[in-house]
């Protein structure tokens, strides 16, 4: 399993896989890599502004914020995971990734991504007692509750991780190291074994049907008891600001799982392998960068936090 390969340009050898990433569509490397760039600083900008602004402005150090500063950690350590190389690999002729680097990228951004799944279904789990419980959300949503649930989402997500990259590598490859992707993820490194795999792929499904429907159900259920509560509520102007606070998530949830579920739900010879890269892209870069976005152009508790921040450092000069 362990590979080494020749380099046509020195003769030398190194030990690894070569990403093919969107090596046979020269023309579209360079517009990716500006785009790629672009979304990247962007996710870095948002990202960063919602932690800074969660742990600066005292009236957003609530349940709420505490999980969405947590998922935006989240988001740019997942897209740290594969853009940075992706980039790279659009500007050079030099694809190769070697094996630990494989094996920590997969576990990093399976890990990663496990994590985000089970935390939107917290985050429904918190605008529910925000919504149906008011009056007691403040005991239901303890801090030690939040960061225990918040621990237990990356816990949860990092072991499903540590068991699917074992598994993942434990594959016999004969010596087969061309990925036909931008990072090395389950579906198209199960593709460069030489045994039947149909076991693996079975776990592998059997896994995500875990990580991804038991946080949506628990999506669903919260939801259905929100509506049914906002519903009640006589105001007009009263339903808006119930249906705002979950308008932001809700939105999330869509990306997310939508580009998950197509990607890791659906037998892999129901797309081709560019349907999946281009997926994977949505789901690495796209949903990552949106995510703060959405929710501060519509929160006006984030909205004040920018422009007390702002204007303190303003004034401060």
């Amino acid at each position: 399993m362990w590979l080494r390969v020749m380099d046509p340009k020195n003769g030398s050898s190194f030990t690894g896989f070569i990403l093919l990433g969107f090596s046979d569509r020269p023309q579209l490397e360079r517009v990716l890599f500006v785009v790629l760039l672009i979304f990247y600083l962007l996710t870095l900008l948002g990202n960063t502004t919602i932690i800074a602004l969660s742990h600066l402005d005292p009236h957003l150090q609530t349940p709420m914020y505490f999980f969405l500063s947590n998922l935006s950690f989240l988001d740019l350590c997942y897209t740290t995971s594969t853009v940075p190389q992706l980039l790279v690999h659009l500007r050079g002729p030099d694809k190769s990734i070697s094996f630990a680097g494989c094996v920590a990228q997969l576990f990093i951004a399976l890990g990663l991504g496990c994590t985000e799944c089970i935390l939107l279904g917290v985050m429904a789990f918190d605008r529910y007692a925000a919504v149906c419980r008011p009056l007691h959300y403040t005991v239901i949503m303890h801090p030690r509750l939040c960061v225990l649930m918040a621990s237990a989402s990356w816990f949860i997500g990092f072991v499903n991780s540590s068991l699917q990259t074992v598994l993942i590598f434990l594959v016999p490859l004969c010596g087969r190291n061309k990925i036909d992707h931008f990072f090395c993820e389950i579906p198209p490194l199960l593709k460069l074994a030489c045994v039947d795999t149909t076991l693996n792929e079975s776990e592998a499904f059997f896994a995500s049907m875990i990580i991804l429907l038991i946080p949506v159900a628990l999506i669903t259920f919260s939801y259905s008891r929100i509506v049914k509560v906002v519903l009640a509520i006589k105001s007009a102007s009263g339903q808006r600001k119930a249906f705002g606070t979950c308008g932001s998530h809700l939105t999330v949830v869509s990306l997310f799982y939508g580009s998950a579920i197509y990607a890791y739900l659906q037998p892999s010879n129901n797309h081709s392998q560019d349907q999946g890269k281009f997926v994977s892209l949505f789901y690495t870069i796209v949903t990552p960068m949106a995510n703060p976005f959405i929710y501060t152009l519509r929160n006006k508790d984030v909205m004040g936090a920018m422009k007390k921040v702002f204007c303190r450092s303003f004034d401060s000069r």
